[in-house]
């Protein structure tokens, strides 16, 4: 078994008009070499870097990132990089010992810059348990995710998008659904139900697939005595009550949206004429908190939230881990704190009256991304010292 020939382009003799064709070229020998079995791998030479002049990294499950990767070997090929493409390794069964260790995040060599943040057993697993879990191919998944914790929010998508992508089967544990694009800048929405767990799964696999944003749109109560249900909140921070993703990123780890997108969402509530309040969000894992009131209570008023959900800040914890561009935009649907709980009675009514609304704000803010920022939303506030290359700036 073999896998494809290496294809080796130099931007610095390549013409504008031949990038293109040539990112074509080199992602097209990664998706060849999965093909063959094997994991693809790209090396990159800067000849502009002093501290990091070669890089290489591997791949697999290429044709799943396609559009990603073709942007950044662009960039990298304007600036006159020296590109190899090359099958690298047979890729091993996922029962394979060594492929379980392989998935492990924190084995990471602070001496060397990475070129891609995953490895290519986390790629593999995970584009395979996005088909899993959402019951669509990882490739249809678009630049802009939407997750929502109700399937009304489902119903409107579907209204406004009939021809949209939509799971292979029923029972599908987080459903997604897809508007797609030529240019794949349209939008996915991802049902991931209530709770933090089911939160960090979804965006723990869809992070691999480098989405340019991640907006969360489910429903939250509300803490403040002039709000109403049906308005809205725009989170300008999270208090992490959820713990899922306490052992991995401290609670002393700033989490903040991003400025842009929030922008965006805010401009989009404006137009609308909608009522909303800026705050920070309250994520808990216990649905029933209010049995035991006293903690949540005092925690709630220490950070000043406005707002109560289970999703929010665990989806926020990974936009900000993986680097990419989050923030959320609640709908009040009960005020637990002024006798105003869920209840069945009513709660349908609501549903029908919000979900158009919210939605409908959402898509307005990322076509606002789409025009003004084509190639992806600057992330200044999730990069790191040690970035790697792809997502990262330039000059590193």
């Amino acid at each position: 078994m073999s896998g494809p020939q290496p294809v080796t382009v130099d931007g610095a003799v390549l013409s504008a008009d031949d990038v293109e064709k040539a990112t074509e070229t080199l992602v097209a020998t990664l998706a060849d070499a999965d093909e063959a079995g094997w994991y693809g791998a790209l090396e990159v030479e800067r000849p502009w870097s002093s501290h990091n002049p070669r890089l290489d990294g591997e791949f697999a499950r290429a044709g799943a990132i396609h559009r990603y990767l073709c942007r950044e070997l662009a960039s990298l090929l304007v600036l006159g990089a020296r590109i190899t493409a090359r099958a690298s390794r047979p890729q091993p069964p996922f029962d394979d010992p060594a492929f379980f260790a392989a998935l492990d995040e924190d084995r990471v060599d602070i001496r060397a810059k990475k070129l891609f943040l995953f490895s290519p057993e986390r790629m593999a697993l995970s584009i395979d348990r996005i088909g899993h879990y959402t019951g669509t191919p990882a490739a249809a998944f678009q630049r802009h995710v939407l997750f929502t914790n109700y399937a009304m929010h489902v119903e409107a998508f579907l209204e406004r998008f009939p021809d949209a992508d939509r799971p292979a089967r029923e029972g599908t544990q987080m459903p997604a659904y897809h508007h797609r694009t030529e240019a794949g800048d349209g939008v996915s929405l991802v049902n991931i139900g209530v709770g933090p767990a089911n939160a960090k799964t979804a965006t723990d696999h869809i992070a691999v697939l480098r989405p340019d944003t991640m907006i969360m749109i489910g429903h939250c109560g509300g803490l403040r005595n002039h709000q109403q249900k049906g308005d809205f909140v725009l989170a300008t921070g999270y208090q992490r009550a959820d713990h899922v993703l306490d052992e991995v990123l401290p609670l002393d780890v700033p989490v903040v949206p991003n400025h842009r997108l929030n922008t965006f969402l805010l401009d989009a509530l404006a137009a609308a004429g909608r009522p909303y309040r800026l705050g920070i969000v309250h994520t808990t894992d216990n649905r029933d908190w209010e049995f035991n009131q006293q903690a949540a209570l005092r925690a709630m008023r220490l950070s000043r939230s406005v707002a109560v959900d289970m999703e929010s800040a665990t989806i926020a914890t990974n936009g900000f881990r993986y680097r990419v561009p989050h923030a959320t935009l609640l709908c009040v649907s009960d005020k637990p704190l002024h006798g105003s709980p869920k209840l069945a009675a009513g709660a349908q009514e609501f549903y029908e009256a919000s979900k158009r609304h919210h939605l409908d704000l959402a898509l307005t803010a990322l076509e606002s991304v789409r025009r003004e920022h084509p190639e992806g939303l600057p992330g200044q506030e999730i990069r790191a010292v040690d970035e790697p290359l792809f997502g990262g700036p330039p000059d590193l």
